[in-house]
């Protein structure tokens, strides 16, 4: 079977993709698949350059990769892509919609306001949530353009920043807590990592360089497991999703928040995913098979 790997992009974690990809095209089974590189400029490259696979394993980050749009493409060539749909990928990435689901099913998520312009910051309503509070592009990912702010003086320049990334800006309460993310594979709770970044919180250099961040896969308290294992997996359920995701949240007094899912997980040598994998006892390389085999299952 001749795999494509899917990498580069056009969006501003197209960076993160490509180191991705690397990693993804050196740990494949070359004895089992037949693998492709496949580097995306625009988004016209899917339909020439994805054309002769028998698989797409996307490993694009960010819009066209992460929003549902690059599977949809995928969808209408009738091709098999790794991961989750259309539907799922682009409710995850849009973090307001995602936040009203979660919200809407009992499942914990820290209060949170959506601006879709300068004009529309409500400070009276940030006032009731409380200083301080995470600035960030709304349907961004691996932290670009994300701040603590902890005054409202702070507010207006972190949210033109984040604007300069996208549309839609959310301001959420800030929890200071223990940050652990789930990995989710085919359903089930693999691994959790413990995350503690050497910087304020894990923003785009404490996820990308070594050192940047400390990061270990644990066992939590066994109460406290089954809190977290209950709301990943209501995650999962609520948010339809499919063959691999990681959920990320903050635990504060025993309390587990959800702060956002990630269907399609970084896989850089730095990334969670693979971290977790392998503290489940699953190579790289084992890992990758699974999510192939697991996505050639799913019914589109």
């Amino acid at each position: 079977m001749k795999v494509g790997v899917i990498m580069g992009g056009v969006s501003s974690e197209r960076e993160v993709s490509l180191n991705s990809g690397k990693e993804v095209l050196a740990n494949f089974d070359r004895n089992k698949y037949e693998i492709q590189e496949i580097i995306i400029d625009s988004k016209q490259d899917v339909f020439t350059k994805a054309r002769d696979i028998d698989f797409a394993f996307i490993v694009l980050h960010g819009k066209f990769g992460e929003d549902g749009t690059v599977q949809s493409v995928f969808e209408t060539m009738d091709m098999p892509y790794s991961g989750c749909g259309p539907l799922t990928s682009g409710i995850c990435m849009d973090k307001d919609i995602t936040k009203r689901l979660l919200r809407s099913a009992g499942i914990n998520t820290a209060d949170w306001l959506s601006v879709k312009s300068m004009d529309g910051i409500d400070y009276e309503s940030l006032d009731k949530i409380g200083y301080p509070v995470v600035v960030k592009p709304n349907s961004g990912g691996s932290s670009v353009a994300t701040n603590i702010v902890k005054k409202k003086e702070d507010i207006e320049a972190a949210v033109e920043l984040a604007f300069e990334y996208d549309k839609e800006v959310m301001i959420e309460k800030y929890i200071k807590g223990d940050e652990i993310t789930c990995c989710m594979l085919e359903g089930k709770m693999i691994s959790v990592i413990s995350i503690k970044p050497n910087a304020e919180f894990f923003d785009y250099t404490a996820k990308y360089t070594d050192g940047g961040t400390e990061e270990m896969v644990i066992e939590l308290e066994e109460s406290l497991n089954r809190k977290v294992e209950e709301m990943a997996r209501g995650c999962w359920d609520v948010l339809k999703c499919q063959v691999y995701v990681r959920v990320d949240m903050i635990v504060k007094d025993g309390v587990p928040y959800v702060l956002e899912l990630n269907t399609l997980p970084g896989m850089t040598r730095n990334s969670l995913f693979p971290k977790g994998a392998r503290g489940a006892g699953m190579s790289f390389p084992e890992l990758l098979e699974t999510i192939t085999e697991a996505s050639l299952k799913v019914k589109r």
